[in-house]
């Protein structure tokens, strides 16, 4: 084999290598079309509730950032505490993730075409506990003049570590498994903490500051709700939803 014609070869086998490669990263960034299960929107119902707390509040410690400069100037001295056990003076909780844990299967659902935003906002995520399809895009942002490494710890699908500096492009990336929760930490910052529930289908949802939450348009049936906590662990229950009901869940939880 003369010389040339090596190097030619060697040319094309890296170009099939690239595209090869190409190809499969694309594939692991981009959702396959599905056909969704056609459902009665005249006959949907919901489901709402609020989430509560009983017992004495956990201690929230304070976080320090002294090892980013940036980041304790963006909070002008303020105290941030941690996040996780965070209780409203209402007695109730925020961030509860509440969602189907069984009774969808039968379903299929197109994941929507909007994007979940993750803000990296003053050296801390928002939100703090996201709720996002298997599929769907998850748009990451650097909101700060700092730089950031954000990596999802999923345990049924490739983790990722990504840096991601100021002013830069927002990250896109996909879960193409369901999984309750994934952690996501930043290397930069290591209190940085976000919670990821990754769904099958679109009934969940994230208790507000008051501890409420709402899942609507959800088909007649028989359903197992779970509440996920990132302290004071998880919950289920049970409900039978009528064509056009609205049902009241209720959990509570309870200081250990």
């Amino acid at each position: 084999m003369n010389k040339q014609k090596f190097v030619w070869l060697l040319a094309a086998s890296l170009l099939v290598f690239a595209f090869a490669c190409g190809n499969r990263q694309q594939t692991e960034n981009s959702a396959p079309p599905v056909k969704p299960t056609p459902i009665d929107e005249s006959t949907v119902g919901a489901v709402t509730g609020t989430v509560h707390f009983q017992g004495d509040p956990p201690q929230r410690m304070p976080i320090l950032m002294n090892e980013d400069p940036v980041c304790v100037k963006l909070h002008h001295g303020d105290t941030v505490r941690v996040v996780d056990g965070e209780v409203n003076p209402n007695g109730t909780l925020p961030d509860v993730f509440v969602y189907i844990k069984q009774g969808a299967e039968k379903y299929v659902f197109a994941p929507p075409s909007a994007p979940v935003v993750l803000h990296q906002k003053g050296c801390m995520y928002e939100p703090h506990v996201l709720g996002i399809m298997a599929g769907q895009v998850l748009k990451v942002e650097n909101n700060d003049p700092t730089t950031h490494n954000i990596h999802p710890m999923p345990r049924n699908g490739r983790q990722w570590n990504i840096s991601q500096l100021p002013g830069a492009a927002p990250l896109i990336e996909r879960f193409q498994h369901a999984e309750i929760m994934v952690p996501v930490k930043c290397s930069q910052h290591p209190w940085m903490k976000s919670y990821i529930g990754v769904t099958t289908n679109p009934f969940y949802a994230v208790t507000a500051s008051d501890g409420t939450y709402t899942i609507k348009g959800l088909p007649p049936g028989i359903y197992t709700f779970g509440a996920w906590t990132a302290t004071f662990g998880t919950q289920e229950k049970q409900v039978t939803i009528a064509p056009k009901q609205t049902v009241n869940l209720d959990f509570t939880f309870k200081s250990s």
